[in-house]
């Protein structure tokens, strides 16, 4: 995949017709939203406006609304307008097909096909492999980066994207989406949490380390889940040795930092934590945090949805007595899991 190209063209994403198809994409699910159909009522004026500033090359990105959630951190979200986030699904459904197929299969954050559900499989199944089907000690390095949206840098991230895209006119646009939005001080660097591209772009990022893991590092097993990554291995020393690696690339190459707080390095005899469970050689359970939010929201929200989700997210793991507890004290024991 290393020599591939973008083969589409600035029109290919600024048409009439492309508009039109990101917009039944982006308003699947928000046509009750205020904002949404204020936008709906005057449809074909607003893309056609759009696709005229576009086209002119006079489209200028607009501000953010900034609003704060806990899920389960707190989070600065930064919403853009719909005439924005249109024209990112647009972008967004160009880019993604593309650049998906240049991605490792082990990243599994923000793809189709892909989800927390098989990034743990995917951890059992390097477990096991590794360990010999338990016979040996599997170790396994874990590490996530340092505040990794709020980091990443716009011109690192536009030299990446030119590798695969030569036009020009893209590119323009691109950085249009990129430069609206920068972590407060840092001009450069950093991308919205609220937009569809981000999603993307942060994937593009961290391909670059993706790549330098599994081709310089030589990690046959590796997992990445947004800016969370396990390496797993029979010998500690490796992992202790190719760390020292992984930080200076992250550091020279992407100006990114491990967060040093958050290393890891341990057998999964004794429980590995990865994306909101603890991992053990036959089995895992859910991690204290994860089961407290669980009960709390729970608490909060007790809709029939809101269970049956539990429930769904609970058959990942050994679970039983946890399940029967949402059952009884939620009586939906009609609820067949």
């Amino acid at each position: 995949m290393s020599g591939i190209q973008f083969n589409h063209s600035y029109e290919d994403i600024i048409s009439l017709e492309d508009l039109l198809g990101a917009w039944r994409e982006f308003v699947k699910g928000k046509r009750k939203k205020l904002d949404v159909q204020e936008f709906s009522l005057r449809l074909m004026d607003n893309v056609i406006s759009l696709h005229n500033d576009l086209r002119a090359k006079t489209y200028r990105h607009g501000s953010y609304r900034a609003f704060r959630i806990s899920d389960p951190k707190p989070r600065n979200i930064h919403k853009a307008s719909v005439r924005d986030r249109l024209l990112h699904r647009a972008v967004y459904r160009k880019l993604y097909p593309f650049f998906d197929q240049t991605f490792i299969a082990d990243s599994f954050s923000c793809r189709n096909e892909k989800g927390t559900h098989k990034a743990i499989n995917r951890f059992r199944t390097f477990v096991w492999k590794v360990s010999k089907n338990n016979t040996k000690s599997c170790w396994v390095l874990k590490c996530d980066i340092r505040k990794f949206f709020a980091n990443i840098d716009h011109g690192i991230l536009l030299r990446i994207l030119r590798k695969r895209i030569f036009d020009e006119e893209i590119i323009q646009l691109l950085a249009e989406i990129i430069n609206s939005f920068y972590t407060a001080g840092f001009y450069g660097r950093g991308l919205p949490l609220g937009n569809l591209t981000s999603q993307l772009f942060a994937n593009i990022y961290l391909n670059e380390f993706d790549q330098f893991m599994k081709h310089k590092i030589k990690a046959k097993f590796y997992i990445r889940y947004a800016d969370d990554f396990v390496v797993f291995s029979e010998s500690r020393t490796w992992l202790e040795e190719i760390l020292f690696q992984m930080k200076n690339f992250l550091r020279d190459t992407l100006k990114l930092e491990i967060n040093i707080d958050k290393i890891f390095i341990k057998t999964v005899a004794s429980g590995a934590d990865f994306l909101g469970w603890v991992h053990f050689p036959n089995h895992r359970v859910l991690r204290m945090t994860t089961k407290r939010r669980m009960f709390k929201r729970l608490v909060e929200n007790p809709k029939q949805e809101s269970i049956t989700s539990y429930l769904g997210l609970l058959k990942c793991g050994n679970c039983y007595q946890l399940t029967e507890t949402i059952l009884d004290f939620w009586g939906a024991k009609q609820i067949v899991c």
